[in-house]
């Protein structure tokens, strides 16, 4: 049945940034389709509430908590998650961010811990993790790993204050194609870039009457997104579903081809 190539029973998969949002929905939605999943973030509290969660759906959660903007904690995970469940088959890179400022206030430093963060990162746990799933493929009955990288709309729809945070996510997918290359055909590498998502992060928004209607007013599809649209990306990517999608950047925004938020930032 077609609905058997969206599952992902008995895989293993990691998840950064899995306490809350888009990390937490991955994390449960991957469950729900049959994975274990190693779930790292800086907040014990979020990730053991994530763990629940998994474990209410049968499936298996291994916490980590880890300051992410490191480099080298993150490439550690890849070795955490053979250590734990044996095997790993996918990684999604979904930690990264930058708070929105002016450019003339947006620092060389601010440039380069962008970068870092949401670049750098995904890079050193996507190398670390490319032996190891490999070695999961080489298996009895696995198909080929699976990366997803969590860019952004910011990335590709231009908009005031993000230069740091927009430039950084546009890298990341570009990097994402790259990758793709390199690594074809046993690892197929994708990334999502969502648009605008209900969660904490977006939960001035949310709250305010008018700047809701006016986001939901400029997205075609005329609401906010939630997490689970994203988690269905997700588990599409890395179930046999989507095992002939490489390279690919899927955009999970409601169909916005232009800024849906604009920051009150003044003309010069």
């Amino acid at each position: 049945m077609i609905l058997d190539r969206f599952l992902l029973t008995d895989t293993v998969a990691i998840v950064t940034g899995a306490g809350r949002g888009l990390g937490a929905a991955i994390a449960i939605g991957f469950a729900e389709a049959g994975a274990d999943v190693l779930i790292a973030a800086r907040t014990e509290d979020e990730l053991r509430k994530v763990a629940d969660e998994v474990a209410a759906r049968g499936r298996r959660a291994h916490v980590v908590v880890a300051d992410l903007a490191d480099p080298d904690t993150v490439a550690g995970l890849a070795q955490t998650a053979v250590d734990e469940f044996g095997r790993l088959d996918s990684v999604v890179n979904n930690v990264g961010g930058a708070m929105p400022r002016p450019l003339l206030d947006t620092k060389a430093h601010h440039m380069t811990d962008a970068f870092t963060f949401n670049v750098t990162t995904a890079h050193a746990l996507t190398t670390a993790a490319v032996p190891h799933l490999l070695a999961t493929a080489d298996g009895p009955g696995s198909s080929a790993g699976s990366i997803i990288n969590v860019t952004s709309a910011v990335g590709r729809v231009p908009g005031r204050a993000y230069a740091a945070y927009g430039t950084a996510k546009a890298a990341l997918a570009h990097y994402t194609r790259l990758a793709a290359m390199d690594l074809n055909p046993r690892i197929r590498v994708n990334a999502i870039a969502p648009g605008a998502i209900l969660t904490s992060a977006l939960e001035i928004v949310a709250g305010d009457d008018t700047m809701r209607t006016a986001v939901e007013s400029a997205t075609p599809l005329h609401r906010l997104g939630a997490p689970e649209d994203v988690a269905a990306a997700a588990v599409y990517l890395a179930s046999p579903a989507g095992e002939y999608v490489t390279g690919k950047i899927l955009e999970i925004d409601g169909g916005i081809i232009t800024p849906n938020l604009d920051l009150p930032i003044p003309d010069l």
